[in-house]
């Protein structure tokens, strides 16, 4: 290429500051460019370099600061008019007396021709096989290898290493290509000082470094120049290596016959080339990782599929004995069963299991399982004669030994005994005995310990279900009792009852011929009959309720099967309590689902569950409230429900609505009063008829809800009778849900 003489004409100079500022530019350059020298200060230098050659430039530039050499290179440069001149430029730094950067002196020479793209394109290609060549593999020492190599070929250096950095910035070349004529350094540990303190953070920002010559270079220390010197070295160029924002190692070429200009392009070539290796040995490594992570988890499957196989076969027959054992709530069986399976589990001689007195501190030997040792069931063990072992298991620990002195009936004997014991206390223990050379593993100890624990659960509630037996035969007895006697008084009562009801009619019939009875409450004779007939009613009733819950506890009565149209007979039954609700200024309405399906149950019973329910809300009610029956099917059951408003019950109270002689305090607005039975007669009367009855309250509103299957099934003791006539009516539309809920 040619270069125009330097002369005032075509010499282009500039100076910028210590960021790369323009400070003075010459008038040649501004008139190189096109621009004017006022537009141009102020800016960076930089800025006016093409975009293509930006980086290159840049890359080279920051070398040269860092081995505070002079920058020379071939670059365009960008002009007003948009296209780009082609220059030879050199930047030379000047630099303080604390070694900072103060100003950049900087010329630029226009060439008369562009330099021929050919070699430019060349070294590309060769840059990019070598990258090529670093990701054909994914094992660590080819990748090296062909780094290396293809770098010494490229930049025709006579050594190329990688330096491979420790923490303590102590490292190892890990592999290198020389030439024959020079010192190989492979394998060679280096632990240089001078490079962490005055050289490692350097490389962090990822920049490579450089040095024309060693000998001429003053800003390397003493103690670097002599290491290189060592290795005969006279230029160098190290780009750092970064792997995960961390510092790997180096990739260094030498040139070892004497100093060497190294060129922008060779500086960003072996930026590239290191950056495509730390991309290629974190794979290589992070490929290692993964392969030394499978067979570590490989071993590990093993172990835990060996573990794994060990804990299926122990939880299996910890499972059969387990089972077994509480299959029974007899302890002489859970006992047989526990020794007998934890024998033949554990492979002994001898198993016993032994149950404990405190009181005497005696142990007795319940079951004992041997192959061909004597038999030692139904011995009883004096605590006392053997304290230090029955003080570990009276404490819950086990413990195991083997017998020093030959046993004159069992021999020499290897023994392990564990507690039977719950949170209250031990109940017991069980023995294993095998030969003198056996040791209890720890997988026997926890097989021992678990079918002792599951043997102390099952011991436990065979003595909560024989202590809960006896209880329940003494409740049963005192409920047959209770029922005697309720049965024997309401029997008792109801003759002198009938008397007095008899008596107080033929009173009636007195005072009446007597023209005693007026409907006056200034008379007293009047009062004092209303009162006593009032009272023998109630007294009636309570009899009668009293009756009729024994009998349905006791046994079940006979039923009666009627085939019942609801639209017909509803409007009857309601009919008397529509002039009662009148009376305490109340509203009671009768809401029916068109085209109900007939309803087969007993009449006697429904009739009598919704008088009561009637009576309850007649009775409950307060003044100006509405009270609503309504008769809703599903086609699968028949529902009924009594609503009446103004008034709710709180959710603690409605638990106990059907309890006997359960009544609502501060919740009878007529002071009817009543006897706290109905409701429950009620329930037994709905469960008599297959049905369920629920309550429900809120929002001022409290309903009865009845659920009745449409047929019960014909059974044993349940006779048909004809469907029952009546009158019909027309029902009145309903979209109330079954439930009825207020």
């Amino acid at each position: 290429m040619a270069v125009l003489s330097v002369d005032d004409t075509y010499l282009g100079a500039f100076t910028a500051d210590a960021e790369g500022k323009l400070l003075t530019v010459s008038h040649c350059l501004s008139q190189m460019l096109g621009y004017s020298a006022q537009t141009m200060q102020g800016q960076e230098w930089l800025s006016f370099v093409a975009i293509a050659d930006h980086s290159q430039v840049k890359i080279g530039w920051e070398a040269s600061l860092q081995a505070q050499q002079p920058f020379c290179a071939q670059f365009r440069l960008r002009q007003a008019n948009g296209e780009c001149l082609w220059v030879a430029g050199q930047l030379v730094p000047t630099w303080t007396e604390d070694g900072s950067l103060q100003t950049i002196q900087g010329i630029c020479l226009p060439l008369l021709s562009p330099p021929s793209p050919l070699p430019q394109v060349e070294w590309e290609q060769k840059v990019t096989a070598v990258a090529y060549s670093i990701g054909c593999s994914l094992n660590l020492r080819q990748v090296l290898h062909s780094a290396v190599t293809g770098v010494q070929q490229l930049f025709q250096v006579e050594r190329a290493l990688i330096f491979r950095l420790e923490p303590t910035w102590r490292g190892t070349v890990m592999t290198e290509a020389v030439s024959s004529a020079w010192l190989s350094i492979l394998d060679r540990v280096i632990a240089d000082s001078c490079f962490a303190r005055l050289h490692s953070s350097l490389y962090q920002d990822g920049k490579p470094r450089v040095t024309n010559d060693i000998r001429a270079a003053s800003h390397l220390s003493p103690c670097y120049v002599d290491l290189l010197t060592s290795f005969e070295v006279r230029a160098i160029l190290s780009a750092p290596i970064i792997q995960e924002r961390q510092l790997w190692g180096l990739l260094i070429l030498h040139q070892c016959s004497g100093p060497r200009q190294w060129q922008p392009w060779e500086i960003a070539a072996a930026q590239q080339l290191a950056t495509r290796l730390g991309v290629a040995i974190y794979q290589c490594e992070q490929l290692q990782q993964l392969q030394r992570a499978n067979a570590d988890l490989e071993r590990q499957v093993q172990k835990s599929n060996a573990q794994l196989k060990l804990a299926i076969e122990f939880e299996a027959t910890l499972k059969r004995i387990a089972d077994r054992v509480r299959d029974s709530l007899d302890e002489n069986q859970i006992l047989q069963t526990a020794v007998r399976e934890l024998a033949i589990a554990a492979g002994v001689s001898n198993c016993n299991a032994s149950l404990y007195d405190l009181e005497t501190r005696t142990s007795t030997v319940c079951y004992e399982y041997t192959t061909f040792l004597e038999p030692v069931q139904g011995r009883i063990v004096m605590m006392d004669n053997f304290p230090e072992g029955y003080r570990q298991l009276l404490q819950g620990q086990y413990f195991q030994f083997c017998s020093l002195l030959p046993n004159p009936k069992r021999g020499r004997v290897a023994m392990l005994a564990c507690p039977i014991v719950d949170d209250q206390g031990a109940l017991g223990d069980l023995w294993l005995i095998s030969q003198e050379y056996r040791a209890f593993n720890e997988q026997d100890i926890r097989l021992v310990q678990q079918v002792a624990n599951q043997c102390a659960i099952a011991i436990r509630q065979a003595r909560l279900y024989q202590a809960a037996q006896a209880q329940v035969k003494e409740l049963e007895k005192l409920n047959r009792l209770k029922d005697d006697f309720l049965s024997t008084v309401s029997h008792e009562l109801r003759t002198p009852i009938s008397n007095i009801k008899m008596a107080t009619q033929m009173l009636e019939l007195a005072l009446s011929r007597l023209e005693l009875l007026e409907a006056n409450e200034a008379n007293p004779i009047s009062r004092y009959f209303r009162i006593l007939n009032d009272e023998c009613q109630r007294e009636s009733r309570l009899i009668n309720d009293l009756l009729d819950l024994s009998r349905l506890e006791v046994v079940e009565d006979v039923l009666t099967l009627t085939d019942i149209d609801l639209s017909v007979w509803l409007p009857h039954l309601v009919a008397p309590f529509v002039e009662r609700a009148r009376g305490h200024q109340q509203a009671l309405e009768l809401d029916l689902m068109p085209n109900l399906p007939l309803l087969t149950t007993d009449l006697s019973r429904l009739e009598r569950i919704l008088n009561e329910l009637l009576n309850n809300a007649c009775k409950y009610t307060p003044a100006n409230e509405t009270i609503r029956v309504m008769a809703k099917s599903d086609g699968h059951q028949m529902c009924l429900s009594i609503t009446n408003s103004g008034v709710e019950i709180a959710p603690q109270e409605l638990a106990h609505v059907f309890d006997k002689f359960y009544r609502i305090p501060n919740n009878d607005p007529w002071k009817h009063g009543g006897t706290g039975l109905g409701l429950a007669l009620v329930k037994q009367l709905v469960e008599t008829l297959r049905g369920s009855i629920h309550a429900v309250s809120s929002c001022n509103q409290t309903s009865f809800v009845l659920q009745l299957p449409l047929a019960i099934a014909v059974l044993p003791g349940i006779t048909q009778t004809a469907p029952e006539a009546g009158i019909k009516s027309k029902p009145l539309p309903s979209e109330a849900p079954c439930d009825a809920t207020p």
